[in-house]
């Protein structure tokens, strides 16, 4: 039986070298491949500086606490997204607000994020205070989903309108971009993962871009602990001497056996989203011609599509679906045959206000963003990767069709 995983990474000869060469320095620490990872990564990216954390989890964490989210402040995220999203926000004390997105590009409703701070939110003193709560809104984190950008021109827009800060979470993106501007580049803070599905790797691994070279050197100094001088800086000078702490950080820091592997991977960058972009494309023509059941994604006029995940939507119309809890069990029950018979698929990723923890604080119902429970329920993630060839995918596809006619 072929067995397709949902993705894999795509390494040569080059990271086994770079890695080898980093063990025989001696030197696995974060050093100066971390360093040389974060120029090139950053300047593929059009942005002048690179800040390489642990995860793309602990780079929203960075960027939310410099650019001073903390206790008694709201962030609002979009209802769809990977909870570490939401979980970054948490850690800094303050609380997430969620909004809707649109069913179609699985990004945020900018029209529903005015209507929600119009509508919960009140000036007070300069600053937009939570009816509610009395908490400041502090800004927003939109998320370019699944390697699409989101509107953030009209995102910075409403930023700019109430005063907001904004971080980006570009986890899935890195590479993507509108017309010919790259994530990060848009005005604000952004931060990317290397995480194994994502397009290149470094097994974990994350990094926040910026153009504010004093914001990148906070960010370098609160990752390792508040130290106001890194330990290869240390190394070429009195390096038997410890720096000052002026105030207390974490250890965010990404090891140099990491920044070897990033330093190969960001060379495969272009080509990786480029056989990932044929792939989609080529999924596009097999799913129009052989399952009308399927809604393919979408790429807006003027966007540039990295499709680090292939996400489809089941329609509920053409299945006749009565509800979307109907569709999610559909959706469970294909995805287990499809497992069954060797082919990895995924949810897209989930509705953060139906997960235990924010259910529970907040109380939300699953009607209070519909599209994002619809998402939640309807949206498959089909095997994509370097290497994938079409007779792969067409493999698939029938498979898929052979499995619903068989439902």
């Amino acid at each position: 039986m072929k067995k397709y995983p949902v993705t894999k990474p795509y390494f040569s000869q080059e990271e086994k070298d770079l890695i080898s060469n980093a063990l025989d320095s001696g030197w696995v620490a974060q050093g100066p491949n971390v360093t040389e990872f974060e120029k090139q990564t950053a300047y593929h990216e059009g942005i002048n500086e690179g800040v390489a954390t642990t995860s793309c989890t602990t780079a929203l964490h960075l960027a939310m606490v410099t650019e001073g989210l903390s206790n008694g402040m709201d962030a609002i995220a979009p209802a769809f997204t990977f909870v570490a999203t939401t979980n970054a926000i948490v850690a800094t004390g303050a609380t997430p607000i969620l909004v809707d997105i649109h069913r179609d590009t699985f990004n945020i409703d900018t029209d529903k994020l005015n209507e929600l701070i119009e509508k919960q939110y009140v000036q007070e003193n300069g600053k937009l205070k939570n009816k509610n709560t009395g908490n400041t809104l502090w800004g927003i984190v939109p998320v370019h989903e699944f390697g699409l950008c989101c509107d953030i021109y009209k995102v910075n827009m409403l930023a700019e309108k109430y005063n907001l800060k904004v971080v980006e979470d570009a986890a899935c993106a890195l590479g993507a971009k509108i017309g010919e501007t790259h994530q990060g580049a848009f005005g604000n803070i952004s931060c990317v993962s290397f995480h194994p599905r994502k397009s290149i790797t470094t097994g974990e691994g994350g990094m926040v871009f910026t153009d504010d070279a004093k914001l990148a050197k906070r960010m370098r100094e609160l990752r390792t602990h508040g130290s106001t001088v890194s330990a290869d800086a240390r190394d070429k000078g009195k390096g038997f001497l410890l720096p000052e702490f002026n105030e207390a950080g974490f250890n965010y820091r990404m090891t140099d056996v990491q920044g070897a592997m990033g330093l190969a991977q960001v060379k495969k960058l272009d080509y990786i989203i480029e056989e990932k972009r044929k792939g989609a494309n080529n999924y596009n023509r097999l799913i129009a011609s052989k399952l009308p059941e399927f809604i393919t994604p979408i790429e807006p006029k003027g966007y540039f599509h990295t499709y680090q995940s292939y996400v489809c939507m089941l329609n509920d119309d053409v299945l006749n679906l009565p509800d979307l809890q109907v569709g999610g069990d559909y959706r469970n029950i294909l995805l287990q045959k499809l497992e069954d018979k060797g082919i990895a698929t995924r949810q897209g990723t989930h509705a953060v206000h139906m997960l235990g923890y924010y259910k529970n604080k907040f109380g939300y119902k699953s009607e209070d963003y519909p599209n994002a429970y619809a998402c939640d329920h309807l949206s498959i993630t089909l095997p994509l990767y370097v290497g994938m060839t079409e007779d792969d995918q067409e493999y698939i596809v029938d498979t898929i069709r052979n499995t619903i006619d068989e439902m």
